[in-house]
């Protein structure tokens, strides 16, 4: 971990409405209905609600998600029967949406394959590179549009529709796809056109009006910043309990947490190897022989990046379990113990810990990784942080400081799910 320091004046200044983009209440009203709307996957079976649910945080309970051909939403979702069923696991957990209206958020998703970056002309770093749709306006809506692309979250097997057939050919003949399919309800193309100046027809709507209909929604709807500990920092003192003023202490102090985690949002967004318990499919480059995740270096290909993965920020937190880019750990407790000796708590890890809904087609698969030697050792010399001590005592207010940082509004949702959607598709609930 970091050299100690003290608590003392170094806390984050309390977040604002000044701290996040600007988004449009309109626009997050359609993009509600597109977030909970089937109608942007290929086989119009799963949403983008189904993997990041209100009811579980903004995500999906599950170590790894159920993507296209699942049943089901949450914890309970199963993995499909027959011909249905899902082809492989999601390569990575389901990330909570909290907070990405932030200005501070500029790099999105565990490896960070999303960014504000010029490389392309187009504004963003992206996997479509120079392919991106135009008129995206934020890193958001650039982030909204990608799951919809990926052949197991929701586009669907080759042969089974055409936005995976498309997909197949190259990742920016889907967009139009989408689009078409959206504009041409009614409901939504007159919603489009009342609220987009550009849009004054509904054939003018693309991917990227969707996208940033999307992103307003994720912003305004997953917009926290009422937690006790915001409380705190505004100067209400006695908001927090004895416990989570030590926890607050340890992570601010000798604990060193937020050397990574800084900042109002918790986050340094810079990326770090701790030698999580690997195990899935892992997202894995073209030319990988089997299953592994290389994390940040499989979008910069430097060697350097091996296994280091986005530090992901701890606002509602207790609400988002479980916790690592693949869900290792189902309690607070165990991934506070793994950042303090990774390779101890690596060693003692158990398949069992992982929340893997059955499918016994893919068990050969799902933990050949950890029963890879060589693998394993290059895993475990890539580790950004020491061991230190830590105290039972010190992990139960660590772990009181995490429910500190749950807000008020974060269980109490601004807009919820709606009932229907204009496609008239099923609503996960």
């Amino acid at each position: 971990m970091a050299p100690a320091k003290s608590a003392d004046n170094n806390f984050p200044s309390p977040l604002s409405a000044l701290d996040y983009h600007e988004f449009s209440l309109e626009r997050a009203k359609i993009g509600q209905l597109l977030f909970y709307d089937k109608i942007l996957s290929g086989n119009r079976n799963i949403s983008c609600g189904t993997c990041h649910h209100p009811r579980f945080g903004g995500s999906d309970g599950l170590s790894l998600g159920i993507g296209e051909g699942g049943r089901g939403v949450g914890p309970e979702r199963n993995a499909g029967v027959g011909e249905d069923k899902i082809w492989k696991r999601i390569p990575r957990n389901a990330s909570a949406l909290w907070n990405l209206a932030a200005k501070k958020f500029t790099v999105l998703f565990h490896d960070g394959r999303v960014s504000v970056s010029d490389d392309y002309d187009n504004n963003f770093n992206s996997p479509a590179e120079e392919w991106l749709p135009k008129g995206l306006e934020t890193v958001l809506g650039t982030q909204a549009i990608f799951p919809m692309t990926a052949q197991f979250e929701m586009a669907g097997n080759p042969k089974e529709n055409e936005v995976a057939g498309a997909l197949h050919d190259r990742i920016d003949l889907v967009w139009p796809i989408l689009a078409k399919r959206v504009r041409t309800i009614p409901e939504y193309g007159d919603a489009f056109i009342s609220v987009f100046p550009d849009v004054s027809q509904s054939d003018q709507v693309t991917i990227a009006h969707i996208g940033e209909a999307l992103a307003a929604y994720i912003a305004l709807e997953f917009e926290s910043r009422d937690s006790p500990f915001d409380a705190f920092l505004a100067g209400d003192k006695d908001k927090l309990s004895r416990s989570q003023k030590r926890g607050m202490d340890l992570f601010y102090g000798s604990a060193g947490c937020a050397s990574c985690h800084s900042g109002p949002l918790l986050t340094d967004q810079k990326f770090y190897a701790l030698a999580i318990p690997p195990f899935g499919p892992g997202r894995t480059r073209r030319f990988d022989p089997y299953a592994r995740d290389v994390g940040r270096m499989g979008e910069t290909d430097r060697l350097e990046d091996a296994y280091r993965f986005r530090t992901p920020s701890l606002r509602n937190v207790a609400l988002t379990a479980p916790y690592g880019h693949n869900g290792a750990y189902s309690r607070l407790e165990d991934i506070i113990i793994h950042h303090f000796n990774p390779i101890k708590a690596l060693k003692k890890w158990q398949k069992k810990s992982a929340n893997l809904p059955s499918a016994t087609w893919l068990e050969s698969t799902d933990f050949v990784i950890l029963e890879d030697r060589m693998e394993m050792e290059r895993y475990q010399s890539k580790i950004d942080i020491s061991p230190a001590t830590l105290k039972d005592d010190d992990v139960s207010d660590l772990v009181a400081f995490m429910h500190a940082l749950t807000g008020d509004t974060a269980q109490n949702l601004r807009f919820g799910v709606p009932d229907t959607v204009p496609s008239g598709l099923t609503v996960d609930k």
